[in-house]
Parts: structure tokens; C-alpha cells; sequence
């Protein structure tokens, strides 16, 4: 009879003391780190020998010891992360995360669950954590959703499910697009996820009608109007309008009441981006800015962007879930749902995005939301937006920085002034030094043919002495690009 050495991969005994003390100690540094952030460079380069080492792992075929493992991470992984933790990252629009998020993420990894489906109490916590989204939002709480990666895949989702809810828009799961012409609309400033969930729901890009903004960098309306006239007239199917809640590049958000009303009176599916902006409805004296969000049939967000929950942790909303079922679920046998047991308690969240096996995401947020409650998290999207004004009234207030875009909440557009020549790339050099520098982490974005230095003011560290230590800073690498 074969013999076989039978036993689990748990440690026991002295092994499982000593991985228990070096989890102990993992914790600890981890609250250190964070404690002594600023004390740290934002984002450094890697040395060769630091990308090499990590590039020249070998396949391990014998296990390793975790302390060995762990010295790796300290030395090779942490000082090298993209750095938006820091009070200065100001490059794009990434949360800082909390202490909290960490703690729950630890959690959710010891549990293990799979939120596809059955029956047990962490789909029941994400079930409450898209209620709340949905309230915030101003929508029922009947609405459904589900927790994703990111907007990305949120926005994916909600585009499929309103070319689903066309006029026989179910047979799409089973004969394709069958030659129709359905057309959606966005502005010039809307995300590059929009047109690439065009593309992988199998319309085309071209599917997509890019509509012209206003000086404010808001859809222009009237275009919206006239372009919808335009393709009825030459027989394409009008489906859908997405207004952005929070541009990536400016921060702008598009009127969104306006296209309410035109997506009412076109009967077309009004879908709102709002992946950071959206959570503007938790601070008082910013929600009128994305008024309007509470009559989309759909939103995506993110919740690792303003509400500070660390990576991934991605959300869409739906008014009407008997459309997010119809485009999503299936009917296999080992899907069965039951009336009791584990297999009970339908809809699954496999019935309403294209993962089956999904993590327990809704932990991090319900932590991150009740630790801190709506009110703090609101006050943190206040402060975001003041100390981006702070930062606009400092490039106002210096003849050599010019503003390139109007700030309506967090984000803010600037250049060094120079000779045309040379103003752009100068400015794209000057971005480079500064996360190069480790002060500062702007990143560069293009508008209207002009180079700007784009900051993004979304980390709960970030104060208004970060944002003028990043200006000081600025000049010193501006005067040694151009000593006088």
C-alpha cells in the first residue's frame, strides 16, 4: 500500500509561534512606516541591483524562510512603491489609505471567503456597503451593485448592462450586435475606460460620439443635442450618455442635471463616471457640484480613491438590478440556488458582474466607512478641495506660474512660464525632476496643446504646507533648468 505523508500547510508548534511573532512584527512596522512617511522620499528610482534582484528570482521549489522573505519585501518592495501613501503624491488620483483598510484587508485575507455567491454573512456586508453607496449617492436603496476592481471595470459593467437594455437588447447575450448601429455619447474629457468598454463589449470605439466641452471643460450641451439629432437621422440607435462626475485631467464635472434631462426626453441610459467625484456628495459644500448624480441608472466609483480604502476596492451602482441580472446571470447547474442551505440567498454577485470568484472587498470599505462615518469623510473631501485652492492661489500669486484650467474640486493645472519653444518641454522635464527629487510627485497631462504640471490633491495627508513645499521646490529645479 502506498504511503502518503498526510497533513495541512499550517505551521505548528515552534514554527508557529515564530511566524506568529513575525506577523506581530510585520504589524508593527507597517504602523511605523506610516507614522514616518514624510521623513521618506515620495518615490525614488530603483537601482539596478534592486530591479535585477527582483527580476532574478528563481522559481523556489523548496520552501523559504519567512523571515528571509520578509527582509526581501523591507528591502527590495517597500522603498520602491509608487509612493501615493505619502503627503506629497500628487501625480494622480490615488487615495492614501488608511490604517483601518490595512487592518481589515488582514482580516478579509485570514477569512478567505468567496463573494461569488451562497449563503454567508460577507455577502451580506457587501449587500449593506452598496446600500449606503447607493443612499450617499441620492439613488434608492433598492438599487444594486456590486464591488470591483476599479471604475474601470465598474464603467465596463454599466455600459454592457444599458446595450442590454435597448429594445431586444437580450438577444445581444446570444446572437452578438448583429449589424445594429447603437451609438453612446461622452465628453472630450471623459476617461479612456469609456471607450475602451466600448471596445470590449464588442461595439467599437467608434461606437462612441466624443462630444466638445465648454471653456469650463464641461459637456456642451447643445453639441449633446445636436449630435443625438444628427445620428437618428442617419438611422444609428441612440443607447446611452455618460456625464463625468469629476474629470481626470482638470477635476471638471459635467453638468450633469442638464444631461439627466436629455437622457430623459431621448430615452437613452444616463450613466455618471464619478470614480472620485462621485463621493462629492459627502461633503456639504461640494455636493452641488455633481447635482444630477441621483438620476443616473448607473454610477461607477471608486472607493480607494477619496474614501481612502486601500487598493482595489472599485463599485457600480444600478437603479434597476432586474437589468443588472438579466445582462450577467446564468442558468448552470452547479449555480443552482436553493431555498435553504449554502446555495441560498439569491441574487448572487455572480449574477451581476462577470467574476465568479470574487474577494471580500466590502470589509476594507465597511471599516474604512464606519470608523470614520460619512461626516469625517466628508470633511476629508473639504479639505481636499481647500488645500487644491491653496495651491491655485499660490501659482496665482507668482508672476513666473501660470494656471492652465479653471479648478472646480481637487485637481489643479499649472505651468512654468517660458518661451514657447521650450514652455512645454521644460515643463515635462521639470515634472520629471521633481518625482525624481522625492519632494513632490506631480504628473503631466496635455490641454488644448499645452504641457501641465497636473496635481491631484485625493490623500487625506496632504496639507497646504506640502503643496507650498512642492512649489518652493519647483523653483530650485526651474532655476538650475535655466540659471541666469
Amino acid at each position: 500500500m502506498e504511503t502518503h505523508d498526510f497533513r495541512s500547510l499550517d505551521p505548528e508548534g515552534h514554527d508557529l509561534e515564530e511566524l506568529r511573532a513575525l506577523g506581530h512584527r510585520m504589524l508593527d512596522d507597517m504602523f511605523d512606516n506610516v507614522s514616518f512617511l514624510r521623513e521618506t522620499p515620495v518615490w525614488q528610482p530603483m537601482p539596478d541591483a534592486i530591479r535585477n534582484g527582483i527580476r532574478e528570482q528563481k522559481m523556489p521549489h523548496a520552501g523559504q524562510n519567512p523571515q528571509d522573505l520578509y527582509d526581501f519585501f523591507s528591502s527590495h518592495i517597500l522603498p520602491y512603491a509608487v509612493g501615493n501613501r505619502h503627503p506629497g503624491f500628487m501625480g494622480w488620483v490615488h487615495g492614501g489609505g488608511t490604517l483601518p483598510g490595512m487592518l481589515a484587508e488582514m482580516l478579509a485575507a485570514g477569512l478567505n471567503a468567496n463573494l461569488g455567491g451562497r449563503d454567508h454573512a460577507p455577502v451580506e456586508l457587501e449587500r449593506a456597503v452598496i446600500r449606503w453607496t447607493a443612499e450617499v449617492l441620492g439613488l434608492p436603496v433598492t438599487s444594486s451593485g456590486v464591488l470591483v476592481t476599479g471604475s474601470s471595470m465598474a464603467n465596463f459593467i454599466a455600459v454592457l448592462t444599458a446595450s442590454r437594455a435597448t429594445e431586444d437588447g437580450t438577444e445581444i447575450r446570444t446572437k452578438g450586435i448583429s449589424g445594429r448601429r447603437l451609438r453612446g455619447y461622452a465628453a472630450e474629457t471623459a476617461h479612456g475606460c469609456i471607450s475602451r468598454a466600448f471596445d470590449m463589449c464588442g461595439l467599437g470605439s467608434d461606437a462612441l460620439k466624443i462630444i466638445p466641452v465648454d471653456d469650463q471643460f464641461r459637456m456642451d450641451i447643445a453639441a449633446l443635442k445636436t449630435a443625438i439629432a444628427e445620428d437618428r437621422a442617419s438611422g444609428m440607435e441612440p443607447f446611452l450618455v455618460v456625464g463625468t462626475a469629476g474629470a481626470v485631467d482638470t477635476g471638471a464635472c459635467d453638468p450633469l442635471d442638464d444631461i439627466a434631462a436629455v437622457a430623459d426626453v431621448e430615452n437613452l441610459w444616463f450613466h455618471v463616471d464619478g470614480a472620485f467625484g462621485a463621493l462629492a456628495r459627502l461633503a456639504p459644500d461640494m455636493r452641488s457640484l455633481v447635482a444630477g448624480i441621483e438620476k443616473a441608472d448607473s454610477v461607477a466609483l471608486d472607493f480607494h480613491k477619496w474614501a481612502q480604502v486601500p487598493y482595489d476596492a472599485g463599485c457600480v451602482i444600478m437603479r434597476d438590478g432586474s437589468r443588472q441580472r438579466a445582462t450577467f446571470a446564468q442558468n448552470l447547474a452547479y449555480l443552482t440556488k436553493e431555498t435553504r442551505g449554502m446555495a441560498a440567498n439569491p441574487p448572487w454577485f455572480c449574477d451581476l458582474g462577470p467574476d465568479l470568484s470574487r474577494g471580500f472587498r466590502a470589509l476594507k470599505v465597511w471599516m474604512t466607512i464606519s470608523v470614520y462615518g460619512t461626516v469625517e469623510l466628508g470633511r476629508m473631501v473639504t479639505q481636499c478641495c481647500a488645500v487644491a485652492r491653496h495651491l491655485a492661489d499660490r501659482v496665482a500669486a507668482e508672476p513666473r506660474l501660470e494656471l492652465l484650467a479653471p479648478v472646480a474640486l481637487n485637481i489643479v493645472c499649472f505651468r512654468v512660464k517660458a518661451d514657447d519653444a521650450v514652455v512645454n518641454d521644460l515643463n515635462s522635464e521639470l515634472i520629471r525632476d521633481m518625482q525624481e527629487s522625492g519632494v513632490a510627485a506631480p504628473s503631466a497631462t496635455t490641454l488644448r496643446g499645452v504641457r501641465a504640471i497636473r496635481c491631484a490633491i485625493v490623500n487625506h495627508r496632504t496639507l497646504p504646507e506640502d503643496v507650498d513645499c512642492m512649489i518652493d521646490h519647483l523653483f530650485k529645479l526651474a532655476d538650475a533648468r535655466s540659471p541666469e
